[in-house]
């Protein structure tokens, strides 16, 4: 690795569990996306994680308020990676690959493997949350086929190491194809141990090694996050920072927007030598081709027909 190479800063924008009276400057609107949006790409992000909500700030799966949300960033911003989760508890597939086939994001998540999911208080000694995080490998094909199908690439999310390794059989399926982009989730009850030891196990883990022709990152879940973020920016990673993550910035205080946290992984990333990359030069790193603005445009205006009329 060179300390001159570029990286992919992703921003969580909003999640689906938190809400405002954990941390004020979650976005319900699509307008507040838009201002947030702003702040990201004007701090380094050149990816914007997006699960939507209703104005209200009701988690969403409906494709109106996806359409409203991304119409709203792509019209505050001149470019940005759009990346839509697919990850959902009690949410039918089908719907989750509805949105995809009407609004064709450049990316989509895609969670690689079913696990526990919980968040524990050690001060209540009990569970916040818990539940069985169902991603099998008929659910991982059902959506990586519908992404194959739109072009749209795959970012995988691996919350343990052999999550990294389900990516094996679908590559020799022929249902992947290289640049990947993977990334290591730590910090979720249920998941890998939050360690710079455990990044560096996980990164050793990636499909012709942490130094190969795949793109890999972190994101780290609530206070471990900087630290993690850290590890990822010595080791070559890229980084996903944001609100769904994390509220706080690094000395404790409770970030007043997403700017505020890429920012500060911006920071970072120029400690350690390394630069933000330009929005461009991620889409060439994760094999995303440019926005062709007057298709996007008509897609967001009429998606439901758009879907329609595919093959």
């Amino acid at each position: 690795m060179s300390f001159a190479d570029p990286v992919v800063i992703t921003n969580s924008i909003s999640g689906a569990v938190a809400n405002r009276d954990q941390c004020p400057a979650i976005p319900y609107t699509p307008e507040e996306y838009a201002a947030e949006a702003r702040r990201v790409v004007d701090e380094g992000g050149s990816m914007i994680h997006i699960h939507a909500r209703t104005p209200e700030g009701v988690p969403s799966y409906e494709i109106e308020d996806f359409q409203a949300i991304t119409e709203a960033i792509l019209g505050a911003v001149d470019d940005v990676i759009i990346n839509y989760s697919t990850g959902a508890i009690g949410v039918p597939l089908e719907k989750r690959v509805e949105y995809l086939r009407a609004l064709k994001p450049d990316i989509a998540a895609l969670n690689m493997g079913s696990m526990n999911y919980a968040k524990y208080s050690r001060r209540r000694r009990d569970f916040v949350f818990k539940a069985v995080f169902e991603n099998s490998f008929d659910t991982i094909i059902t959506l990586v086929s519908a992404m194959r199908e739109l072009g749209i690439r795959p970012e995988h999310e691996c919350f343990d190491s052999g999550h990294i390794a389900n990516l094996d059989p679908l590559i020799d399926m022929g249902l992947l194809e290289e640049p990947l982009q993977i990334s290591c989730v730590m910090g979720v009850t249920g998941g890998i141990r939050p360690t710079a030891r455990n990044l560096a196990h996980m990164s050793e883990q990636i499909p012709g090694g942490a130094d190969g022709p795949n793109n890999w990152g972190v994101i780290g879940i609530s206070r471990d996050q900087w630290m993690l973020v850290a590890a990822a920016l010595t080791l070559g990673g890229n980084v996903r920072v944001g609100l769904e993550d994390n509220f706080y910035l690094p000395n404790g205080e409770m970030a007043r927007s997403n700017g505020d946290l890429i920012a500060e992984a911006r920071r970072l990333t120029e400690m350690v030598g390394r630069r933000p990359a330009t929005v461009p030069e991620a889409r060439e790193m994760l094999g995303v081709p440019k926005r062709e603005e007057p298709t996007r445009r008509e897609m967001l205006k009429h998606p439901i027909e758009a879907a329609e009329a595919q093959p």
